[in-house]
């Protein structure tokens, strides 16, 4: 069966509700997650198609972007629906984008090898140089500063840390969830390409309490 024009309507329908994000969950959060998604399913033969399409419609359920996390998925689901007549292609989507949207980088683990790969996808758009810019725009958006160094990284689970934007700071985030993600990764590929993004990371911490420390003698 030709899934590409399935494929297409996704795009189309995730660009509609992704426009005007500024958090750092736009359609090019969604476009790189589905090509790392594809990409990493062809490593690991997962079905490509699942992944594309899970990955493609993955933030437009978030609750952040919805009435209610229940909404978010009744939205997907009914686009499904109406595009696709599989109904186990259906329950295998639905199952890997409200495991994903429910765990925010901890959580219950994904049950299908698909759920594993589209799940690495979106944690590998965490990491490295655009990890580092979505966590610097994501804060700036929710009022918090860059560093402060009289705030202390919190340890808590993954889940809380992810919906409390409240307190703490951009660099904060990368000890409260981003270095920790490298050893969540599902997938032999996943792991490879999460090495060169968390060493990146750590790279970059370096210089920058390098610069910090510089003017504060």
């Amino acid at each position: 069966m030709n899934h590409s024009p399935i494929v297409a309507e996704a795009e189309i329908f995730a660009k509609e509700q992704l426009a005007g994000d500024s958090t750092g969950h736009d359609w090019f959060h969604t476009e790189r997650v589905r090509n790392t998604a594809a990409l990493i399913a062809e490593m690991e033969q997962g079905d490509v198609f699942i992944c594309t399409v899970a990955a493609t419609l993955h933030d437009v359920a978030d609750e952040k972007l919805n009435p209610s996390k229940e909404a978010g998925l009744d939205k997907v689901h009914n686009w499904l629906k109406q595009h696709l007549a599989d109904e186990a292609q259906i329950k295998h989507i639905m199952l890997i984008i409200e495991t994903m949207s429910f765990s925010g980088g901890g959580g219950e683990p994904m049950s299908t090898l698909e759920g594993r790969i589209v799940q690495d996808a979106d944690r590998l758009d965490a990491l490295g140089a655009i990890g580092i810019a979505r966590t610097m725009v994501f804060s700036g958006a929710k009022g918090r500063p860059v560093y402060d160094p009289e705030i202390a990284p919190r340890d808590e689970s993954l889940q809380k840390e992810y919906r409390d934007y409240s307190k703490g700071t951009a660099v904060n985030h990368f000890y409260e969830k981003l270095l920790k993600l490298k050893d969540l990764m599902n997938t032999p590929y996943g792991r490879k390409l999460a090495e060169e993004r968390h060493d990146f990371m750590l790279g970059f911490l370096e210089q920058f309490y390098k610069e910090w420390n510089q003017g504060s003698h």
